[in-house]
């Protein structure tokens, strides 16, 4: 209940209104049964105006940090992640990314929709990166089609490292299901699903005209807080960073 009084209610009229959004192809999306979006993910907003703006109820697997956090304002977000439809999922542990796998097969094999961003988190600069090959494994598994979503402007209204958002005209575009039923029965060949997620991607590419990047966002991510951290440290600011003081004169 809390998802439609939230879409339209709590936080839907208020999106709306500040952030007027153009969404299309909103046909390729079956009434029932399962089926897997996969966005490009520039924003943190992504997650909140495909949901808005389609008839049924959109879920994504979520990391378990926004469901975990102390105190008032942590059981807040948890409430609000939840209504919203969010999945927690732990990145953490060592069986993390089949868990992962797990919670998505058995929703989308429940009939539920299900949004995946393939490239496993939000782009750094823009561009779009590699796709991980778990979406074609839970679309392998659960029997599920894959339906690619294009969208545009989030990152306007969202910029990196901004606390608010700036209202933009943000556009969707959803386009047609991708046909992956010559693989029917191949779940768990790693060839067969690197070359769905390819195409997945491709597609993506098309449909958003960013530039590709044959590298995991996550990398790319990692390597900048590594070169960040070096820089600090070679100031003598970084952690671990002894400051010598001269030696004392003799009285």
């Amino acid at each position: 209940m809390f998802y439609w009084l939230a879409k339209y209610v709590l936080v839907g009229p208020f999106l709306r209104l500040f952030f007027p959004t153009k969404i299309t192809g909103t046909a390729h999306i079956p009434e029932t049964g399962g089926a897997i979006l996969v966005a490009n993910h520039v924003a943190v907003a992504d997650s909140f105006f495909l949901p808005l703006h389609i008839k049924r109820r959109l879920s994504f697997l979520a990391k378990a940090e926004y469901f975990t956090e102390k105190g008032i304002k942590g059981r807040m977000k948890k409430a609000f992640f939840s209504g919203m439809g969010q999945i927690p999922v732990d990145r953490t542990g060592a069986n993390a990314a089949q868990d992962a796998l797990n919670t998505g097969v058995r929703l989308l094999t429940k009939g539920h929709l299900l949004g995946i961003y393939p490239e496993g988190t939000r782009s750094p600069d823009g561009r779009l990166y590699k796709g991980k090959t778990g979406v074609a494994r839970m679309a392998l598994e659960a029997g599920v089609v894959v339906i690619p979503v294009a969208t545009f402007n989030t990152e306007k209204v969202n910029p990196i490292g901004s606390k608010m958002w700036r209202p933009a005209r943000v556009r969707i575009e959803i386009g047609r299901p991708l046909d992956f039923s010559r693989y029917e029965g191949m779940a768990g060949d790693r060839f067969v699903e690197r070359s769905m997620t390819d195409e997945i991607m491709y597609r993506l590419m098309e449909m958003t005209g960013q530039e590709y990047v044959d590298v995991y966002a996550a990398k790319v991510k990692a390597d900048l807080d590594k070169a960040a951290a070096a820089a600090i440290a070679a100031e003598g600011k970084g952690p671990g960073t002894v400051t010598r003081l001269p030696p004392a004169k003799a009285s």
